[in-house]
């Protein structure tokens, strides 16, 4: 049974989320403030959290920006105010997965953790034995898309969800300039005009994780005025 963290200082959300989350099967261990939430999140293992951006003593964007120093990589849905763009810009840039705007139905709530879900768990896992991964190679970085691993040069690296996501969608185009509206849209589903930074820092987290010298990219490289392009490195 998969433990679900819910975060936010509304009572009727929280009793939403917990009597729809609990009907599905998941287990549900809620938190009313941002200092509970976080304790929770550092000192249990959860699967998946729901996390609303306004809260007391600790907001989620402190909140998340924290679980991700600490190097916990649960997948992270936040909840924000329908007219904030910015906190969803901001949440996603220090690692959460994906967020919704209040008010929310508990279905689309549901569908957006199992889609996440689906990325982060292996295909098949009944009969997985028998099947070969499915493998990305481009120089020394290897993704298994079956796994949702990732090495380079043998040595396993760990990406978030999002970064993986990225990773792959880039090493499927290879040599292919790829521009800044195109992956907001592919990989975050959104298009705010002007708000390509989120693309930009994901790029840097990226290069950081996987290049030798991240200030001179070999594999992910900036084409100036156009966008990004994923490359073998040059001999």
């Amino acid at each position: 049974m998969k433990k679900i963290l819910v975060v936010d200082d509304e009572p009727s959300i929280v009793t939403l989320l917990t009597f729809n989350l609990e009907k599905e099967g998941y287990q549900v261990v809620s938190a009313v403030d941002g200092k509970m939430g976080f304790d929770l999140a550092l000192s249990e293992d959860f699967d998946f959290i729901i996390l609303d951006v306004m809260l007391p003593q600790m907001d989620g964007i402190e909140i998340t920006k924290k679980l991700r120093q600490e190097k916990v990589e649960t997948p992270i849905l936040v909840l924000t105010a329908k007219d904030d763009p910015i906190d969803r810009i901001l949440g996603l840039e220090i690692g959460a997965d994906d967020y919704l705007t209040k008010p929310f139905s508990p279905r689309e709530v549901l569908a957006r953790m199992k889609a996440i879900f689906r990325r982060l768990e292996p295909r098949g896992t009944s009969d997985l034995s028998d099947q070969p991964a499915e493998m990305l190679q481009i120089g020394d970085i290897l993704a298994d898309l079956t796994n949702y691993q990732v090495s380079v040069k043998g040595e396993k690296i760990f990406l978030t969800p999002k970064e993986f996501e990225l990773l792959v969608y880039f090493m499927k185009r290879k040599g292919r300039v790829i521009d800044r509206d195109t992956l907001l849209n592919r990989i975050w589903n959104f298009d705010f005009d002007g708000q390509s930074r989120i693309v930009d820092v994901h790029i840097s987290h990226l290069r950081e994780k996987l290049e030798r010298d991240p200030k001179h990219p070999e594999y992910l490289v900036t084409v100036r005025g156009f966008g990004y392009k994923f490359q073998e490195p040059q001999a």
